[in-house]
This record gives structure tokens, C-alpha cells and sequence, in this order.
């Protein structure tokens, strides 16, 4: 049972406040922080912290006895591996619109990849792992994003509320097949357009959009959205595409599941994010960076609906547990509120990282107690003996549990 530290990756789209708050450092930040990564990915392994106070990736640790540190089933299974990465995710602005790849595409991509000699760190690698990246995020504050195809009926009502000239062929090829068959022509159709196209398409709409929000029209949320977008990525093909996905606000506690295939992008809020311990993302725009069209639509899942919202099931030690098929990670939630003292007994024999982020507790073992603060995670190998949490009163407090699937 020792403290964690994770690695916090600075990309553009990140907030200058929120980890740096989280951590108890000085706010606001040199420069924007986006993620804090947990877990033992290669690109960025957490640290774990001795009782003496020395540190060591947990990267090594887990290689040097994966036996102990996951336990056998689980080493076997993921063949040594940690098979999750928790994460906080800090947005201050859209991240890039894409979607992960199965477990069998990542293979075969990483493969014909690694044959090809393209650098694992290169702009242009698609699958620097060889591994699928399911996802499931929880919200910690409000959190705002696109995910997944919305139904092709809804999303003809949108199209035509904003109608333009140079929009109306495409409202009606869409129409005439409202089926995933017909969202992957449209979808191919504005994700291939050419510039000029985009050009002369996008002024249109956006006009369009503002007189809907005007005048108070039933998808005001998704057109402030597309011009919100259009503002930060001019030209931008993924603004059309925006279009074509459901527009959720999360609340605190709520979560989703991004299954492989899964197009989505995060538009700002603050959450927990788990996934199988990879980094392959497939960009299809909303991005400076790398974007493969083939690629992408090789991997994209059309079929359409609604988004699931996961509340979390309440287990017997009053427990959430966000309940999914991804056999790589499990994620659950414990609140207590402020006055509440009642203990909360984990299961042992799997690797877990516990992550405090409101209020404190008390972390028990038969043989140790550690004190978790807000901002702080705990690793527990598979092999350490049953724990127990205590919160420490004084106020509300909350932790996430991350552990491999069942």
C-alpha cells in the first residue's frame, strides 16, 4: 500500500487551475495541464512512494513481480501488463474529435506499423500500442461532450432546422437511408470534402445556427456547439460532423462508456476518466494534429441512438460501481457525506488504484494506515491484505476505485 504519484501531460486543450489545484500547487499553472495520468503506460508511468519516501516507476515494479503486484489471474491474463490507466482530465477547450480502435484492429495496426519502421513516438503512428482504448468518463463538475452517432430521424430534424441551399443534398441523403448505412455515406461524404467545398458550406451554416439560436429553436445547444467550434477550427470538417453526434451535459457522478468505434469528443468540464491502458487514438479533426481518414472510417462503429447515461449500481458497502463489458477496467465511486463515518471493506486480490478527490480518509490494512488526501492516489498490489476506508469527517468526501474487469 503505497502513495501514487502520477504524471501530468500538458497538452494544449487543458486548464492552467484545476490539477494544479487538485495537487495543492500554485494556480494558475506556466502552462495548460490537461491529464494526470495513474497507472504504468509506458509514455508516462506513475511512481510509487515507500514509507522512507523513495520513488519508483510503477512501471518497474510491476515487471519486476507481476506475480504479487497483479496477481496471477490478471498477470496471466494481460500478460504481465497493468490493464488500465486512471486518469483526471482537465478541458478547457474541445479536444480533437476521434475514436479508439478494437482489440483486433490495434493489433493488426500496430503490427503493420512496427513493419513499416514508423517511430512509435511519430506524428503520423496511428497505434503506438498494441492494444484496444475503451473509455468510460465520470464527471467530477459539469462536463460537456459529443459522443456517439445520434439517430438518423433526430439528426434529419437538426439538419433540416439549419437548412441552407448547399446543405439541403445532404439533409436528403441522410433521409432517404436513416440507418448506420446512411450516416457512414454522410459522414464520408463531409469528412472528404474538398476545401473550397467546406469553404462555401460552413458561412452558411453558421448563419443558419445563429438564427436558430435566436430564436430559441429546440437544438440551440447543438448549434451554439457547432459555432463554438467553428470559431476555434475554421474550415474545419469536423464542425459538420459535430452534427451528426449526441450533445450531453454530465452532471457530477454521471458517466459514459466509449466502446471501440466510438466517435467522440470532450468539450470542457473536469472528470475521471478510466481506459484500457493504451494511447491509440484515430482523429478525424478538430485537431492540427495527425488525421487518417481511411483509417478512421475503418474503424468507426455507425450504428446509431441515444448515448447512455451510467448512474453507477449501489452495491451493499454503498459503493457505485459504472457497470460495462470492457474486460480491461472496472470503475466505482464512494461519497460519504460531511459527518458520515461509516467504513467502506474493499475486495482484495487485484491491483487497484484508489483516487481521493474530495475530502480525506483513512486507508486501513492489517498492518498499516495511510492518510489519502484530495488530489492523492494509493496503489494496492494484488497481493496486500484487505482494506479498509475511513473518512476522516469534516466535510463531504469521495473516491474513485480503479481495478481490472471482472
Amino acid at each position: 500500500m503505497e502513495l501514487l504519484h502520477g504524471a501530468v501531460r500538458p497538452y494544449a486543450w487543458g486548464s492552467r487551475t484545476t490539477i494544479s489545484e487538485l495537487l495543492g500547487k500554485p494556480v494558475p499553472a506556466p502552462h495548460p495541464e490537461a491529464e494526470l495520468w495513474m497507472g504504468a503506460h509506458p509514455g508516462d508511468p506513475s511512481t510509487v512512494v515507500t514509507p522512507e519516501g523513495a520513488e519508483r516507476s510503477l512501471l518497474d515494479l510491476l515487471a519486476a513481480d507481476p506475480q504479487r503486484q497483479l496477481g496471477p489471474d490478471c498477470a496471466r491474463r494481460w500478460d504481465n501488463r497493468l490493464p488500465f490507466l486512471l486518469k483526471i482530465l482537465a478541458a478547457d477547450e474541445p479536444l480533437s474529435m476521434q475514436a479508439h480502435p478494437s482489440a483486433r484492429q490495434a493489433a493488426e495496426g500496430y503490427a503493420r506499423e512496427e513493419a513499416a519502421g514508423i517511430p512509435r513516438d511519430a506524428k503520423n503512428r496511428n497505434y503506438p500500442d498494441p492494444t484496444a482504448k475503451p473509455e468510460l468518463v465520470c464527471a467530477l463538475t459539469e462536463f460537456h461532450a459529443l459522443a456517439g452517432f445520434r439517430d438518423p430521424h433526430r439528426t434529419v430534424e437538426l439538419l433540416r432546422a439549419v437548412e441552407t441551399p448547399g446543405l439541403a443534398p445532404h439533409i436528403a441523403l441522410l433521409a432517404a437511408q436513416p440507418d448506420p448505412d446512411g450516416m457512414r455515406a454522410l459522414f464520408t461524404t463531409w469528412i472528404t470534402l474538398p476545401q473550397p467545398a467546406l469553404d462555401d458550406l460552413l458561412p452558411r451554416l453558421f448563419d443558419a445556427c445563429v438564427d436558430h439560436v435566436k430564436e430559441h429553436g429546440e437544438f440551440s445547444l447543438e448549434c451554439r456547439t457547432v459555432l463554438e467550434l467553428g470559431e476555434l477550427h475554421p474550415g474545419d470538417a469536423g464542425v459538420l460532423a459535430a452534427l451528426l453526434l449526441n450533445r450531453l451535459v454530465l452532471g457530477p457522478g454521471e458517466a459514459i462508456h466509449l466502446p471501440a468505434g466510438n466517435l467522440h469528443t470532450y468539450l470542457r468540464g473536469t472528470a475521471v476518466e478510466i481506459l484500457a491502458n493504451s494511447d491509440n487514438i484515430l482523429r478525424g479533426g478538430l485537431t492540427p494534429k495527425h488525421v487518417d481518414v481511411p483509417e478512421l472510417l475503418r474503424v468507426l462503429d455507425f450504428r446509431c441512438g441515444d448515448m447512455p447515461v451510467l448512474y453507477g449500481d449501489r452495491c451493499d458497502t454503498g459503493m457505485r460501481v459504472y457497470r460495462t463489458e470492457t474486460p480491461e477496467f472496472e470503475l466505482s465511486r464512494m461519497w460519504w457525506d460531511a459527518g458520515r463515518t461509516s467504513e467502506v471493506p474493499l475486495p482484495s486480490g487485484v491491483p487497484q488504484i484508489l483516487l481521493c478527490t474530495e475530502g480525506s480518509l483513512l486507508v486501513c490494512a492489517e498492518d498499516r494506515e495511510l492518510v489519502l488526501r484530495r488530489g492523492q492516489s494509493v496503489w494496492l498490489a494484488a497481493s496486500d491484505p484487505r482494506v479498509v476506508l475511513h473518512p476522516l469527517g469534516g466535510g463531504d468526501t469521495q473516491v474513485f476505485r480503479a481495478t481490472a474487469g471482472p
